[in-house]
């Protein structure tokens, strides 16, 4: 029986490539009729997935959430033993993530943090990256695990490790895509035509992730929708930042993508996914849009 805590928009369709190859799930998420949407048997409390599972993932939205899950009452500190491996799929703080990892160790359990990129359709695909952190041996004990929904696995070191290699990746993937917006934004004002600019975009220095792999939909109408909001786009640089400051490293870029999705947020973007910065931008732009379909 695989344990997991937290079946929303990643957590949820990672447990459907789980039960879909044949695993057993026992789920817990407060939404009503999370569990059963993702296939697995519903869990009622935290405390039930502790005392029923060896393994356990969590696909959580921040580190505050995962310590309540993990150090709050009868939670599962409270029930971790030899031989328990909780992987922790969630965005974290390093810091956060080496504690946590050192309390279940001295109760013989194992904390595995596993940052994971590729977004919703990676993970409805299987094909999502991990960035691993922990003991090799049991991330490779569990790599048969990981393998239903991940394509590619890779160990970053000790403990902290995994959650460290996805912020820098997240941070990268803020800029490439509040800048890119940012320029096709300039670009249709300019009356540049969108998909002539990504061509050249491609073909050229400037190309990135999101040249290469949002706008191509964007410029059609199609924002992606499913993947990691604005709120928690914010939210990722955030933690980047503060990572940055606990190693001592200069965090000189990090204004830009801030502001940009901070402007979302504000915007009414919040809950919807982060690609609608380049609508934010064309908002106080003057209602620019990158393509001509009608909005919803």
């Amino acid at each position: 029986m695989i344990g997991f805590v937290g079946l929303g928009n990643m957590g949820g369709r990672i447990a459907r490539r789980l039960t879909a190859a044949g695993h057993s799930v026992l789920g817990h998420d407060p939404a009503p009729g999370a569990a059963e949407k993702a296939g697995a048997t519903p869990a009622a409390t935290v405390a039930e997935v502790g005392r029923d599972a060896e393994l356990i993932l969590l696909s959580l939205p921040d580190s505050k959430v995962v310590e309540s899950v993990v150090l709050g009452d009868d939670g599962l500190l409270a029930h971790a033993r030899k031989g328990q491996v909780i992987v922790d799929l969630s965005t974290a703080a390093p810091g956060s993530t080496r504690r946590l990892a050192g309390l279940l160790a001295a109760e013989g359990a194992r904390l595995i943090d596993a940052g994971v990129s590729g977004g919703a359709a990676a993970a409805e695909r299987g094909t999502l990256t991990i960035m691993a952190g922990g003991e090799r041996e049991e991330i490779e004990r569990i790599t048969p695990i990981l393998e239903t929904f991940a394509q590619k696995i890779f160990h970053m070191g000790g403990p902290g490790t995994g959650h460290s290699a996805k912020l820098l990746n997240n941070f990268l993937n803020a800029v490439s895509l509040a800048a890119t917006s940012e320029v096709m934004i300039a670009g249709r004002k300019a009356g540049l035509d969108p998909h002539t600019l990504l061509d050249v975009l491609n073909s050229s220095s400037g190309a990135n992730w999101a040249t290469a792999n949002r706008f191509p939909s964007i410029v059609e109408g199609d924002y992606l929708e499913g993947g990691l909001t604005s709120t928690l786009m914010t939210k990722d640089i955030v933690l980047y930042v503060d990572h940055l400051r606990a190693l001592g490293v200069p965090s000189l870029n990090a204004a830009g993508p801030l502001a940009s999705f901070g402007l979302a947020a504000n915007l009414g973007y919040a809950d919807q996914i982060s690609n609608r910065v380049v609508d934010a931008l064309g908002d106080v732009a003057g209602g620019v849009r990158v393509h001509d379909h009608q909005e919803d």
